[in-house]
């Protein structure tokens, strides 16, 4: 065996490389024009179960078994993977009546598999088989096929597995596209089983949960003058003011940018009432709104800070770029 760095060409390595996707893409491809009445009855079947679909696979299709599992619970369909090797020390009893278990084998005849096959169709348990290899033994077993099958691997000895377990992974992913759809999975669905993440904060996120509230609230009255909102903003540093009406609506708003306005316009602070300066008809967001609304706000209207709303028309908060900042809201 040669040295790898004397006999390395990029040109091959990047010649390899486009082959191997090529190859890869052309089985997905090849998917997508077998599909028919086996990948109906198998989406059925799973809606048509009243536990999970408890997915199974060894080696490489192991592997790509989690990665359905993980995809299946996240999208609406309550899913687990059981390695076939475990469940032949007790973990088969994972596997309750209203389960659906998904094998996934390229050969169809992985032994760890096989073996547990009379065992789950006594059971009563329905059978997905996801394989390469129609008539091997797991599809034989199973009450629903999905070919997954490739005409040839990426490897170019034509051994380790790659276009066969992309197409499983592919495959994988259109049952539970397919699944999402049919049992209406929505955004807000997502983002309650992804809390942690990006989309969870954007989705579950309220105006409320960010705002600052009460004495945090930099407002005065209508009767105030300029000095009195300078003074209010200053101490509450939120870069903008309040000034609301004697039942609490907000019907101005004023701004430090608004300020250096002034200044340079000449105009005597000294003298100026608060209502005088305003922008009367000030943007505001409902406490109950989304954080990401009132990001979807500022940004279309290039403002800085909003003020918070009750049922009620009441100002009740207000917020920044820099507090949605802070929540990762944006």
């Amino acid at each position: 065996m040669t040295s790898p760095t004397s006999s390395f060409n990029p040109e091959r390595a990047l010649s390899m490389a486009r082959e191997a996707l090529d190859i890869e893409a052309q089985a997905v491809q090849a998917l997508g024009q077998r599909l028919g009445d086996g990948f109906v009855l198998a989406v059925t079947t799973v809606l048509g179960s009243q536990g999970r679909v408890v997915v199974m696979g060894m080696g490489k299709s192991g592997h790509v078994g989690r990665k359905i599992a993980a995809t299946l619970a996240s999208t609406g369909t309550p899913a687990m993977f059981v390695h076939p090797a475990e469940a032949s020390h007790g973990d088969l009893g994972m596997v309750t009546p209203g389960d659906v278990v998904l094998a996934i084998s390229n050969s169809g005849e992985s032994e760890e598999l096989t073996v547990l096959l009379p065992l789950i169709k006594r059971m009563g348990v329905p059978l997905l088989a996801m394989t390469g290899k129609p008539g091997s033994s797991l599809g034989r077993h199973a009450d629903v096929v999905l070919d997954s099958g490739v005409d040839r691997e990426a490897c170019p000895h034509n051994l380790a597995p790659t276009a066969s377990t992309t197409a499983q992974l592919a495959l994988g992913d259109a049952l539970a596209m397919a699944l999402l759809d049919a049992r209406g999975f929505r955004p807000n669905d997502f983002a309650r089983s992804h809390p942690g993440g990006a989309l969870g904060r954007k989705l579950l996120t309220h105006v409320r949960d960010v705002m600052r509230s009460g004495d945090a609230v930099p407002r005065v009255p209508l009767s105030a003058t300029l000095m009195d909102l300078m003074r209010e903003i200053s101490a509450k540093g939120l870069g903008a003011g309040a000034v609301v009406d004697e039942a609490g609506v907000p019907v101005g708003i004023f701004t430090d940018g608004d300020l250096r306005r002034l200044i340079e316009k000449g105009v005597d602070l000294r003298s100026a009432m608060a209502r005088e300066v305003m922008h009367a008809n000030p943007r505001t967001v409902r406490d109950e709104a989304l954080a990401a609304s009132a990001a979807e706000l500022m940004e279309q209207h290039r403002i800085n800070s909003v003020l918070v709303v009750d049922a009620a028309g009441k100002l009740c908060g207000a917020l920044n770029s820099h507090d949605l900042m802070r929540a990762k809201v944006i």
